[in-house]
């Protein structure tokens, strides 16, 4: 599998991001292997708390979170996907699939083997990351559910998915930042849409960004339907603590999270939230109240 690895330097002097970078190998499942980037802060005796990113972000997305969480004595691990931020970028977009961004992330769990893990997950963190709940339960603690789903194509995805997948298909120009830019309420500097572009340099890096809007189930009969049907089938009968978080100014995942809180046994009688002021990227307009509430959370559920 061909991929390219974005230049160090293109990372030199990020606002708020000057964390130390781990790498480790996986299986490319092509007789090869690629290098996923991921940040491990705090002390490594601590149960960790799992930071999933989506799209097209990475782990700089948590970098107001990490501080408060590892000052309250906790390990956090935030990963950045295979395709984005640091991680390698193979070039061609049908190198992508679910099924594989499932197993490289696992392979890192695997590796690292992170139990008693507290998952934060967020637009393809959460699709990724409750497929890896599903698939290793045992390693999960609790679970911590922020403007995200895991749809399996029996339902509508609404007119706000259909137009953002329009766009990420058909706009000549596909800025990372731009995006997150407009997902977000409070706005970013132009240094930190700056950061979001850094993972880029040009568009033989954004495969895996222009692919994921595509890889999302929305017909029965999705390659990935069945896997997330079959994943919904464990999660239903798991009494792991799931809490909800969404921001209310979402309009692509409005009313999901009762989705869970329906269907999810460990979220009866949780304090799920629904943030005000706060986007798709919650974590880049309540980041401070997230990470109180994933706090509280864990504290109420230890």
């Amino acid at each position: 599998m061909k991929a390219l690895r974005t230049p160090e330097n293109r990372f030199d002097d990020l606002p708020d991001y000057d964390f130390a970078p781990n790498y480790c190998e996986v299986d490319d499942t092509e007789n090869g292997t690629l290098r996923v980037h991921y940040l491990d802060e705090g002390s490594s005796d601590a149960e960790p708390v799992l930071m999933m990113h989506g799209e097209p972000s990475w782990s700089y997305l948590y970098r107001h979170m990490i501080p408060p969480i590892v000052g309250a004595g906790h390990r956090v691990i935030a990963p950045d996907l295979v395709g984005f931020g640091k991680s390698d970028k193979p070039v061609d977009r049908t190198d992508y699939t679910y099924a594989r961004h499932v197993f490289w992330m696992g392979e890192l769990l695997r590796q690292l083997d992170l139990r008693g893990i507290t998952l934060i997950c967020q637009d393809w963190g959460g699709l990724i990351g409750l497929r890896l709940w599903a698939e290793m339960p045992d390693r999960f603690a609790r679970v911590v559910v922020a403007n995200t789903a895991l749809p399996t194509g029996d339902q509508p995805l609404g007119e706000a998915f259909a137009a953002w997948r329009k766009f990420s298909q058909e706009a000549p120009e596909f800025k990372a930042g731009r995006i997150v830019f407009g997902g977000t309420t409070t706005k970013l500097t132009e240094a930190e849409i700056a950061a979001y572009d850094a993972p880029f340099p040009d568009d033989r890096y954004k495969a895996g960004a222009r692919q994921f809007p595509v890889l999302v189930p929305d017909q029965p009969a999705d390659p990935e339907a069945e896997p997330n049907r079959k994943a919904w089938r464990v999660l239903k009968n798991l009494q792991t603590p799931v809490l909800t978080a969404f921001g209310a100014d979402d309009k692509i995942m409005a009313g999901v999270d009762r989705v869970f809180q329906k269907l999810c046994p460990g979220a009866v009688g949780q304090a799920h939230e629904i943030l005000p002021n706060a986007g798709h990227f919650l974590q880049e307009d309540v980041p401070s109240e997230l990470a109180e509430i994933a706090l509280r959370f864990i504290k109420r559920t230890s």
